[in-house]
């Protein structure tokens, strides 16, 4: 999974020609201007709330840097990729960039690396990170918000990531999908495009109460999330997007009454769960097609209903972590659900 770490130290071209004193929204992206004695627009101070706790921005972060796919295609749904000095992803995401519907994006925005850090963040000359807990910041890894602050560079956290008040390590404060939105609309409000931002709240609502509609008062099959591991697998529990998705699509996590987002459990709960649909995340060093073959040959996974009939869907990485490919997910998901048989 590992290859050379590149910083890239250039910015994208427009980033210092600030000349306005407006926030414009463009057609290939926000610009957002400061006025002509370099002060910030009138709007500013912005305060937000992220991760429970009020944040206040002074000015609007001109170089930006993400860690993860989703949290950058976020930048990007939002037309924000000029104010991006870079982002930081794994080589076992790179399908997912071929996927993007933002590939384009991603080519002309500079890749800094596979692991995001202070030198590399430091290199690229940020303002602001964005990222979350275990998508970046990480107390062992000593990358976190705190640091970035006592460095100077503001943060802010991937709502689905946030730490719910009192447990440490428990992430989870809201519905995966109000995360979403809480993060569009907080970061329509910082950059000053909250018409964008509002826009795609109503787009991705939309799609999913239309894959809603479609599966209405139908029959709700089991799904077991794979995304990795082979002593043990990788899922996720309802602090996760994956779990909300799958709701809204029609189905049920099997994993739905665990407390926690991504997490291991045991071969055991899954064969007692039996579930109707093996849902595979697309993500990692191993591809897709390797995991469903995995799940073939184990000698007792391989007995599960699902797995001998074949009832297999692959979406990637992008689309089951918080992202504004989620919409898009349930309504996948939710067109599969439809066509899986109450009873064999």
């Amino acid at each position: 999974m590992r290859s050379t770490v590149r910083i890239r130290r250039k910015a994208l071209a427009g980033v210092s020609l600030l000349m306005s004193g407006v926030l414009l929204l463009g057609g290939c992206g926000a610009r957002v201007a400061t006025t002509s004695s370099g002060e910030p627009p009138e709007r500013f101070p912005v305060r937000l709330d992220n991760c429970e706790r009020q944040r206040t921005f002074d000015r609007p972060p001109r170089r930006v840097v993400t860690n993860d796919i989703g949290i950058t295609e976020i930048m990007f749904a939002l037309g924000l990729e000029d104010r991006m000095a870079g982002y930081f992803l794994s080589d076992g995401q790179r399908n997912g960039v071929r996927s993007s519907p933002w590939s384009a994006k991603f080519e002309r925005t500079p890749h800094l690396g596979e692991e995001i850090g202070m030198e590399g963040v430091r290199a690229a000359g940020a303002d602001m990170v964005f990222a979350g807990w275990n998508y970046g910041f990480g107390e062992t890894e000593r990358f976190t918000p705190g640091r970035l602050e006592k460095a100077g560079i503001d943060s802010y956290v991937l709502s689905e990531s946030c730490r719910r008040s009192g447990a440490r390590d428990a992430r989870g404060i809201m519905p995966p999908l109000r995360a979403l939105y809480t993060d569009i609309r907080n970061l329509g409000e910082l950059f000053g495009v909250r018409q964008r931002a509002e826009r795609l709240v109503s787009e991705y609502r939309s799609t999913i109460a239309q894959a809603r509609e479609r599966n209405a008062g139908g029959d709700t099959p089991s799904v077991f999330l794979y995304d990795s591991g082979r002593s043990e697998p990788v899922t996720s529990g309802n602090g996760g997007a994956a779990d909300q998705i799958i709701h809204k699509a029609g189905g049920e996590n099997i994993f739905r009454d665990l407390d926690d987002s991504w997490t291991t459990v045991s071969w055991e709960t899954v064969l007692r769960a039996d579930p109707d649909v093996v849902l595979i995340n697309d993500y990692g060093g191993r591809s897709a097609a390797e995991k469903i073959d995995f799940l073939r040959g184990h000698p007792a996974v391989s007995e599960l209903e699902a797995v001998r009939r074949g009832r297999f869907l692959t979406l990637p990485y992008a689309s089951l972590v918080e992202g504004p490919r989620n919409a898009s997910a349930v309504r996948e998901i939710a067109r599969f659900l439809d066509d899986v048989p109450a009873d064999d």
